[in-house]
Parts: C-alpha cells; structure tokens; sequence
C-alpha cells in the first residue's frame, strides 16, 4: 500500500500538472494513457502469472521451481515490450487523433504517447519483477525500489514540465520524460537486486517447459482481462467526448481523485490476497486459503468503503486541486461522486479477483471485467445517456452497474469455483507440490 500510494500519487501529480496548462492537456494525457496501458496490462498479466506460482512455489518450498518461473516472466516482459517501442516512434499522433481528439489534443498526447513508449520492455519488467517478488512474501524490496523511483518521478514532473530551476520547460513532454525515466530506474534496481541475491528468489537457466505453459497459462486471461478493458475504454472515452473536452478532462480528474484516495488500499489488498491464497494452497491447506479470501475482502470494504463514503462527501473540494474550471470541475465533483458510491463494489471485486488470481484463476476475473465494461460501462452508457438522451446521469449509472456485476461473478466464482484443486494438480504437474 505504501508502494501504491507513492505510484498513484506519481499520476495524481501528471494531471495536477498538465491541468495548469488546460482541459484540453488534461483529455491528451488521458487519451494517450489509454494507450500506455496497454504495456501495462501486459505487465500486470504476466506478473499475475508469476505471483501466482511464485507464492504457491514458496508455500510448498519449491525455491528451483519458483526462480525459473520468476525468470521466464522477466524474459518474456522484456521482448513483449519491443513491439510498443515501435508503435510510439511510428503512429504515437494518429493513434490519438483515432480517437476523435482535436489536432491540438492529438499532437500533445502523442508526444506524451511516444516517450513513454520507448521506456515499455523496462514497465515490464518492473512489473512482473516487483510481483515475483511479491509472489514470496517480499513486499518491502519492490516498496524501497518505487517509492526512490516515484520520487524522482515525481520531481521531474514538476521540474521539467513546469520549467523549475534548472529544468527546461518540456511541458507534457516533460511530464513523459520524467515518468520514462522512473520505469527505467525501476526495472534496472529491481534486476541488480534479484541478479546480486539481494532477494529471496535469484535468476536461473530456464529449463522447464511446464512452467513456462503454466506461466503463459495462467497469464493469458489476465493480459486479455486487460487488453479487454483498455479496448473498452476507448469507445467509452469516445461516449464522454460526445458531451464535450471539458467532460472527458472531468472523468480523468474525478477517476484521479478516487484512485489517489483508495486505489493504493485496494491494490495493496489485492497482491496480499494473492500472496496469502497462493502460500496457503501450496501449504496445502485449501480452506484456510478460502478464509484468507474472504478475509482479506472483508477488511477491504471496511477500510475503502468508509474512504468512499468520504470522498462522496468531499468530492468537489478533492476535484478543486485538479482544476479551477467551472464546467470540469462540476463534472468532476460528481464523477468522485460516483466512484466514492462504487467503492464497497469495486474493492470486493479487486481483492476476491487477487485472490482467484492467488489460486491460478485469472478467467473468472477475465470475465468479471470484461463482460462488465462492455455491457454496462459501453453499452449501458451509451443506450441510456445517448441513444435515450438521459446524458452524462447514464454514464454515470453504467460505471456503478459495472462493478455490481463484477462483483457478483468473481464473488460466485470463488465461493462455487474449482480453484483450489486446479491449483494443486497445477502444482503437482509442475513438481512443486512435494518441494522438488
């Protein structure tokens, strides 16, 4: 959590300065992070997959097991991230421009778009390298490493987009710069610690064909859950348009104002129910990992869902940091508004999909989000606040409605689901379940 409110405080600090410029900033940087999280649905995939089988393989004591499965993830992060390397030298703009952003719009995010691009191959292997680390119990290590990254992420923002000092005035540019140089930072800390054994788990020769399966296995519905979702926000983002700049630049700030206040709770409640699921199963012990589940979400909609309820109270003097224009800032007041009532929903999603995840299971949470995003946050926005006129109150409606449905399935899916006993023959397939 630590870790997490540092990173999101790192994207709170990009729109705080971007919006200085102008709404019209504020829509590029979101339109571009559309793309960005594309890298970084991949990462967060295969960093799925390796906490996954580096905490059942610490459970069970399969140190071998666990090293190879944390270096193939690594090796398969770095290559996957070439091809975004290419994207954002070559269609950064357009891609943008697609969208049905303005030319000034376009031109700006793309510049963002293809700084950060180029640092791609090292946001994932800072990712599935701070989860692998996870995976065994290791949380202070990828905390240490983020939040020195953070930091220096943080100042450069200020610095070089602003023009402070000594610093050029890159404006979004350098707003792009600073966060490249933080993915860079991280990625190469995180190797030299595992490679110099400064970690619990090390570097091996990949060797086991099963694992990598099982890696890519597990992985798979957890890049696709991603892939899915960021596909969804581009019709989505392309709905809010239709209502105006200012509209769009207002979900950006409301989402910000929410993921400042409760997403480094919810994320860190999500990597320790997997964390605490995974060892449980590969102790061998199914029905305290149901408990740890359970648990771990019941103490996660006690905490965010009372944050919630404060951020639907302080909505529009948490959105005022954001931006002083009258009509963003009335939108953005009620897009927290909405968040801060969708709290107690998305929290239990997020924890209890971890915890699937903890137990080899990333497609009922695949399903969960995808089927949600498109059905409710797409379809349901657009049929209620465009096609029947209701405006932006169907858009809000359609977030609350998604996350109602996606808690409702991964919550049926861990209670009903086979996870624990596909996660144990998992185990033995791959010659962990007896420590070898």
């Amino acid at each position: 959590m630590a870790e997490q409110v540092l990173r999101t405080m790192m994207r709170t600090t990009d729109i705080i300065v971007t919006g200085l410029f102008s709404p019209a900033a504020v829509a590029a940087i979101g339109l571009a992070d559309l793309y960005a999280r594309l890298p970084l649905r991949i990462g967060l995939g295969l960093g799925g997959g390796a906490i996954a089988l580096s905490s059942q393989d610490t459970g069970g004591g399969a140190t071998a097991n666990r090293d190879e499965a944390v270096t193939q993830a690594i090796l398969v992060g770095a290559v996957s991230g070439v091809p975004f390397v290419l994207f954002g030298l070559l269609v950064a703009e357009p891609a943008i421009a697609l969208l049905g952003a303005p030319e000034n719009v376009a031109r700006m995010g793309g510049s963002y778009l293809t700084v950060i691009f180029l640092t791609a191959p090292a946001r994932h292997v800072s990712l599935v390298a701070a989860r692998s680390l996870q995976g065994t119990g290791d949380t202070r290590t990828p905390m240490y490493v983020n939040v020195v990254s953070n930091v220096l992420n943080i100042g450069g923002t200020v610095g070089l987009g602003l023009g402070l000092g000594p610093f050029p005035g890159l404006r979004i540019v350098g707003v792009g710069v600073a966060t490249a140089v933080g993915n860079l930072f991280t990625a190469v800390v995180l190797v030299l610690a595992i490679a110099f054994g400064v970690t619990r788990t090390s570097f091996t020769r990949p060797r086991n064909r099963t694992i990598t399966k099982q890696l890519l296995a597990v992985s798979a519905p957890r890049i696709g859950e991603g892939f899915a979702a960021t596909v969804a926000e581009f019709p989505f983002n392309a709905i809010l348009l239709s209502f105006g700049t200012d509209v769009n630049a207002a979900f950006q700030i409301g989402r910000r104002v929410y993921q400042q206040v409760t997403g480094p709770l919810s994320r860190g409640y999500s990597v320790a129910s997997s964390v605490v699921v995974g060892q449980a199963l590969g102790d061998g012990d199914p029905d305290r990992a149901r408990f740890e589940g359970w648990a771990t979400t019941a103490l996660g909609l006690l905490t965010v869902g009372g944050i919630g309820v404060v951020l639907f109270l302080a909505a529009e003097p948490l959105a005022r940091i954001f931006t002083s224009d009258p009509a963003t800032l009335r939108y953005a007041a009620d897009f927290a508004r909405v968040y801060g009532l969708a709290a107690p929903f998305l929290v239990s999603f997020v924890v209890l999909a971890g915890a699937l995840q903890g137990g080899s299971d990333t497609k009922t949470p695949f399903i969960a989000r995808t089927s949600g995003m498109f059905v409710f946050m797409v379809g349901f926005s657009w049929v209620i606040g465009v096609h029947f006129q209701y405006g932006i109150v169907g858009v809000y409606a359609g977030i609350i409605l998604y996350y109602v449905w996606a808690l409702a399935v991964v919550g049926t899916g861990f209670y009903r689901g086979d996870w624990a006993t596909r996660a144990a023959a998992m185990m033995e397939e791959r010659g962990s379940s007896d420590g070898t």
